[in-house]
């Protein structure tokens, strides 16, 4: 009889746990950074449990005071360490040669924004687009990747000469001091919207938009060592007219968001492997508005601090 209890009880047990991490006993949620068109609002927040369905905090979180344009696009995000959010933004379509950039504690509350130059000693720039920020655990360093056009620098296939991008980054451990600019990827054609994944020790992922029309289409390439080199850069596993990836892991599984602009909506693919990919569109829900950000895992209690503060509770209990 004890026997029999014991199991009964073991397998509540597990059922319980099993419940506990599906649900609100789970201690960690995701937010995805957003902004609306015209990019003059500034920083927006989706929120969700379970990386699929996404709800929009609805309030303006930082408004964008540096650049030359002032605007807040493709708001990058990562937390150090020391639980601190760093952001970094494009303000400006062109004339700037330099990214925005923030951190606050938790999501309400920010730093003076600060505008970071980073492509002075190339006059020619014409943009600094998308800057993306990650966190180089093996090295103890931030990351930030940028895309800038420097006419007449490549080769520039079919693009205009103010339309030829490459990448570039540098690195900082504290955002007073920074490394010099340095070329980070030249794949033979123009490319913006790249995104560093990591899978593992010394296994690296780069998803990438190849620019170049028609394609404007999204692509992977693997490195070794975050900042590269990226190599074996793949073909397309989207649609064309895409751009704007963000990558997140669920399961055993990453899962790939992205604005499918040419078909007006946003996306979202499976892969196991970076080789294979899946349309999962169809099992996601994302907010009618939302732009190009990226997506990180967080403790639960800051959407809940969020939530108290700007009176939403749906998906937050």
């Amino acid at each position: 009889m004890y026997k029999t209890k014991f199991i009964a009880y073991f397998r509540f047990a597990i059922i319980g746990l099993i419940f506990c991490a599906l649900t609100s006993c789970a201690k960690y949620s995701y937010v995805f950074t957003s902004f609306h068109e015209p990019a003059n609002e500034g920083l927006r927040l989706l929120y969700s449990n379970d990386a699929l369905h996404w709800t929009d905090l609805n309030e303006i979180l930082l408004k964008p005071t540096v650049g030359v344009q002032k605007i807040m696009r493709d708001p990058s995000i990562v937390q150090g360490p020391d639980g601190t959010f760093h952001l970094v933004w494009t303000c400006s379509w062109k004339g700037d040669n330099g990214f925005g950039y923030a951190s606050s504690k938790d999501l309400k509350n920010w730093t003076t924004q600060k505008f970071i130059p980073v492509m002075q000693k190339e006059p020619t720039t014409v943009n600094v687009w998308a800057p993306e920020i990650f966190y180089d655990d093996e090295n103890k360093q931030f990351i930030i990747i940028w895309a800038s056009t420097i006419p007449f620098r490549f080769a520039k296939g079919i693009e205009d000469e103010d339309n030829n991008h490459r990448m570039y980054s540098i690195t900082t451990k504290d955002f007073n001091i920074f490394s010099e600019p340095k070329l980070f990827l030249d794949p033979g054609f123009s490319v913006i919207d790249a995104v560093i994944v990591k899978r593992a020790a010394k296994d690296y992922v780069l998803v990438l938009k190849d620019n170049t029309r028609p394609n404007r289409n999204l692509k992977v390439a693997f490195a070794s060592s975050a900042l590269g080199p990226y190599e074996n850069v793949s073909q397309t596993f989207s649609p064309n007219l895409t751009e704007g990836p963000t990558v997140v892991k669920k399961g055993k599984e990453w899962l790939i968001y992205f604005d499918a602009y040419g078909q007006k909506k946003y996306s979202a693919f499976k892969t196991a492997d970076f080789k294979s990919f899946k349309d999962v569109t169809s099992s996601v829900s994302i907010p009618e508005g939302h732009k190009h950000g990226t997506i990180i895992k967080v403790k639960r209690n800051v959407i809940k601090d969020l939530s108290i503060d700007y009176k939403v509770t749906k998906n937050t209990k």
